[in-house]
């Protein structure tokens, strides 16, 4: 059974920082490209960023560039998001998703964790 858990969320103010993390299990985790959604309430899911099975290939929503960085450990099986200079608008559920490549990931992942909340209060 596959299990993505993500932990890290929490509040914070304008221009803090958070890293989140996805535990992933059930799966061979290098088989697979990574990457985080995130939902505000009355707003539609938004691709984050995301990161190739080896780790050389990421891609970030212009809204986050410069400020968010994505990796993964390979040997922990685990991702990770590095949020820097938050914003209000980045408060949302974070999501943790699982899917076969770079492209395919951002239509159609895999699988999904439960989500993390992010607050970044003005």
């Amino acid at each position: 059974q596959v299990q993505v858990v993500e932990s890290g969320g929490g509040l914070v103010q304008t221009g803090g920082s958070l890293r989140l993390s996805c535990s992933v299990s059930g799966l061979t985790f290098d088989d697979y490209a990574m990457g985080w959604f995130r939902q505000a309430p009355g707003k539609e899911r938004e691709g984050v960023s995301f990161i190739s099975w080896s780790g050389r290939s990421t891609y970030y929503a212009d809204s986050v560039k410069g400020r968010f960085t994505i990796s993964r450990d390979n040997a922990k099986n685990t991702l990770y998001l590095q949020m820097n200079s938050l914003k209000p608008e980045d408060t949302g559920m974070y999501y943790c998703v699982a899917g076969l490549d770079l492209t395919t990931i951002q239509d159609l992942p895999s699988y999904w964790g439960q989500g993390t909340q992010v607050t970044v209060s003005s």
